[in-house]
């Protein structure tokens, strides 16, 4: 590939190990510190620092200082989706951990996904925004309607300032376990951040797993309807 962006530089950075575990660490939306990200990956600190180094200047992660600690997160949201589309990848393609762990249903149900919601009931919520025209899914680009910005007005969601944002208001980003998309950009975010808000979930520490209450749950599938 002689001409236009250079992927090569991108997957050796995705191809070790190491670097997987700290960047799949990363997608909990969470900062790490490089002791932290060094146990996720299973190395030495020393080796961890080298590791992050790498995907510093190959612009995957940014780390930010403060008092004694430097703490890591992923560069974007352009990251995150780059890893959920390769977890989709890996997955269809058979390339599975021998050993998934106990936590997998619960992830399959549902997760973060960097910053918004993810599993079964993050495509169900994007469903039911659809399928009551509340966003628009235009060949894969989802756009807000006038009747979804009032709802999201309802339910404690202004998107005016948002929407103002640099960051896609609304964004399809394709889910791994499900297959189909669920709500990223910044009314995704802002979504899981109403939820936690409303008390209906919380994150399960150290994990991605979204644990939603029995009355959450409930009242989650009030909000939004499964499509008729």
């Amino acid at each position: 590939m002689k001409l236009g962006p250079d992927i090569v530089r991108i997957a050796a950075l995705l191809g070790d190990p190491a670097r997987a575990n700290m960047l799949a660490a990363l997608m909990a939306g969470q900062a790490f510190t490089a002791g932290e990200l060094a146990r996720e990956a299973g190395v030495t600190p020393q080796t961890a620092s080298s590791h992050l180094a790498k995907l510093v200047d190959g612009g995957l992660i940014v780390g930010r200082r403060q008092g004694r600690h430097v703490y890591f997160t992923l560069a974007s949201d352009e990251v995150a989706d780059l890893l959920e589309t390769l977890m989709g990848l890996a997955e269809r393609a058979g390339h599975r951990r021998v050993r998934p762990g106990p936590s997998e249903p619960a992830l399959r149900q549902a997760r973060v996904c960097y910053d918004h919601l993810a599993g079964d009931l993050g495509v169900a919520m994007l469903d039911s925004l659809t399928d009551r025209a509340l966003v628009q899914d235009r060949e894969g680009s989802l756009c807000l309607t006038g009747e979804g910005a009032e709802f999201m007005r309802a339910f404690g969601v202004e998107t005016g300032g948002l929407a103002r944002g640099r960051r896609p208001l609304c964004k399809a980003c394709l889910d791994w376990s499900v297959r189909r998309s669920h709500m990223g950009g910044a009314l995704g975010r802002a979504l899981l951040d109403r939820i936690y808000a409303r008390g209906w979930a919380r994150r399960v520490e150290g994990t991605r797993v979204v644990n939603f209450s029995a009355p959450g749950l409930a009242a989650f599938r009030a909000a939004f309807p499964s499509p008729s």
